[in-house]
């Protein structure tokens, strides 16, 4: 036994108050509700990569999760007026993302070949089914009703998204944030029909260029608009590593979920969610 291997057994049973009954007490197992969890990776093929897959999808789910949880309370925030607990909120979604776009760095060990071994086990279930992730783009203002007929098999799922459709994006509240502070909004995009995907509007670029003209003035305006391209600028990244895993184990085959794949994902890449905050990198 190596000296530090020795070392630490002493250290350990210098260790007195280590609980060790937990006959009444709840342990670290019982609150995460690991028996649950991983217990949840059904193979439906022998194939070994198949768990890779399984728990790839499973984790990028809670952290979308996660993500959702923190956009919710953001967006309410900013409602509210309090600017400074969505920073917290959003600088935490950021993270998380990065963690969500280094999965792809692991599943794409999975060749071609080797998915093919149970690929035909998915039957038509994908990842472009994520209900999570539709959340996600509703919360930051990219609206898809035709998207919204996947999930009729599922009367709760179906409610939140038709909820989450309706409901004013992060850039819908963000916008209400400007017209707070006294810049002159068009009217119309403080009482508008929030299921209708945001194109741009003159009087709200004319808000941020002068945010960014006077920082110290508008420092938490600023602070907002930086963090929102943040999570843009994340999520775009996301999408791009998505695009490109998928190219790298299935080529141009058309996805199990019937979506044309990578030409699918190509073309979600040119959409914009806070249009004014990138085309204010020109105008300044």
């Amino acid at each position: 036994m190596s000296k530090s291997i020795s070392d630490l057994y002493d250290h350990l049973k210098k260790e007195k108050g280590i609980h060790t009954n937990f006959k009444e007490e709840m342990t670290y197992s019982d609150y995460l509700h690991l028996d649950t969890i991983l217990t949840s990776q059904h193979r439906l093929s022998g194939h070994h990569d198949e768990m890779l897959f399984i728990i790839i999808h499973q984790v990028s789910e809670l952290w979308m999760k996660l993500i959702l949880h923190e956009l919710t309370s953001a967006i309410q925030s900013i409602e509210a007026g309090n600017l400074s607990a969505a920073f917290k909120m959003l600088a935490r979604v950021s993270k998380v993302q990065t963690q969500i776009i280094q999965a792809w760095d692991v599943l794409s060990t999975l060749t071609p070949a080797e998915y093919l071994e149970f690929r035909d086990k998915l039957g038509k279930a994908s990842g472009f089914q994520s209900y999570q992730y539709r959340l996600i783009e509703f919360a930051l203002g990219y609206k898809s009703k035709h998207i919204l007929k996947i999930y009729e098999n599922d009367q709760a799922v179906h409610d939140a998204l038709i909820k989450a459709y309706q409901a004013p994006s992060i850039y819908d509240v963000s916008i209400g944030a400007l017209a707070k502070a006294g810049f002159p909004i068009n009217s119309d995009l403080l009482d508008r029909d929030y299921s209708i995907v945001y194109n741009g509007d003159s009087t709200v670029q004319a808000a941020w260029e002068k945010v960014y003209k006077d920082v110290d003035k508008y420092w938490d305006l600023y602070e907002l608009a930086e963090k929102l391209v943040d999570i843009e600028d994340w999520l775009q990244q996301w999408r791009f590593r998505h695009m490109k895993t998928v190219e790298r184990i299935i080529g141009f085959k058309i996805g199990t979920g019937g979506s044309s794949g990578v030409s699918y994902l190509k073309q979600v890449l040119e959409h914009r969610f806070f249009p004014e905050l990138w085309d204010l990198r020109t105008t300044l």
